[in-house]
């Protein structure tokens, strides 16, 4: 799968862009603030039809305007939709109104149908977040990164969280009516949502079965010492019968206005050597773990999806100490990458860091929301 060509129309700080792209290496330059990242949130969007730094799609039309689009142009990987020639994928967001997805200029009658056509991968100064935060931010991830993979896994994410509203909702009006509420539509709500959490666990729980190995492959390959590190999943399912905790945190709820027992609270645990890497990692391990994540993500969607994720690198050669920059350029010499994007504030540096590879790189010099190609 290469991204052939990026237009955008009042994307945050872009009145208008238009790109032509290497199916190898696209290198973005510029000064902080200048507006690097915000192209790969572009082509983030026409992954993944959101941002990938803000939850909150009209942050990403430009000051003053009503509305943006992101364009893109692919040409799939297999060979049987190559025949077919490029789709043209757009994200347009018009203030006020829903997101638009469309494909060769048909829009999708759901959003959530074109996850997982054109995976992607963000390694990104801002992934040690994953560490630093809550339960909410690794579950986000996780859930993304599943999502890509298995379509019915975003279904039954999508079923999940809506009852979860409902019920939610309903609780919030029994508040709002002093106790007074239908008791017996909670108990139906309760009837479709137990099924799914056990669903939903259980799928979490199959997939770190496979992803988990790749993980710790990588981290070994990146960190220097020989800690051991642990990925695990934390669930008050499937040991404790949801249906008897919905009941037992039912009182709970009431007085909090939420539903405070389910897959939707659960964690990803990040550990290193039996203890919390967020406590007791160095800042040389926290980043190799969240790389190692980032790569065995790249992989298992490689090899699910039989074809190579887009790989956004986003200020790598600020963030990164040379050990870990050393090992990806090892990998996109090695061609375990497909189509690769990166920003950078120094070309000099860009061009030393990829001066061993032969293949078409393309430079782009971007400034104060303008990019041209170099």
């Amino acid at each position: 799968m290469i991204l052939e060509s990026l237009q955008l129309l009042f994307f945050k700080n872009y009145d208008e862009a238009n790109l032509r792209l290497s199916p190898r290496i696209n290198c973005f330059i510029g000064d902080n603030g200048s507006g690097k990242t915000n192209l790969l949130d572009a082509i983030h969007y026409l992954s993944l039809t959101k941002s990938a730094f803000t939850s909150v799609d009209a942050q990403s039309i430009k000051q003053g305007e009503e509305f943006f689009v992101v364009k893109g142009r692919f040409q799939p990987a297999d060979e049987a939709a190559e025949a077919a020639g490029p789709e043209a994928i757009q994200v347009s967001l018009r203030a006020g109104q829903k997101k638009v997805v469309a494909r060769n200029k048909q829009p999708y009658d759901r959003i959530a149908d074109h996850i997982g056509r054109y995976p992607a991968v963000l390694i990104s100064p801002y992934d040690t977040d994953l560490i630093r935060q809550g339960s909410e931010e690794r579950r986000k991830y996780f859930d993304s990164l599943i999502s890509q993979l298995d379509h019915a896994y975003l279904e039954l994410l999508i079923s999940y969280n809506h009852v979860l509203r409902q019920r939610n909702s309903l609780l919030k009006l029994a508040a709002e009516r002093q106790g007074g509420y239908d008791r017996d539509y909670l108990l139906v709500l309760d009837e479709q949502l137990v099924p799914l959490g056990l669903q939903l666990v259980a799928a979490r729980q199959q997939f770190l079965l496979d992803f988990e190995p790749l993980f710790q492959r990588h981290y070994q390959l990146l960190a220097d010492s020989r800690e051991e590190v642990l990925l695990t999943y934390k669930s008050q399912l499937p040991e404790t019968d949801f249906a008897k905790l919905l009941r037992v945190q039912e009182r709970k709820d009431l007085a909090l206005q939420r539903t405070t027992a389910g897959p939707h609270k659960d964690d990803f645990v990040f550990l290193m050597d039996g203890l919390p890497v967020k406590s007791y990692g160095s800042q040389g391990q926290q980043k190799s773990y969240v790389i190692a994540l980032k790569l065995a993500q790249f992989e298992i969607l490689a090899a699910r999806k039989q074809q190579k994720p887009l790989l956004l690198l986003d200020d790598i050669f600020d963030r990164l100490d040379e050990k870990r920059i050393v090992r990806l350029l090892q990998l996109v010499a090695d061609h375990t990458f497909g189509q690769i994007f990166l920003t950078d504030t120094h070309l000099d540096r860009t061009d030393l860091a990829l001066s061993s590879i032969t293949e078409q790189i393309n430079r782009f010099r971007v400034e104060a929301g303008t990019v041209r190609a170099v």
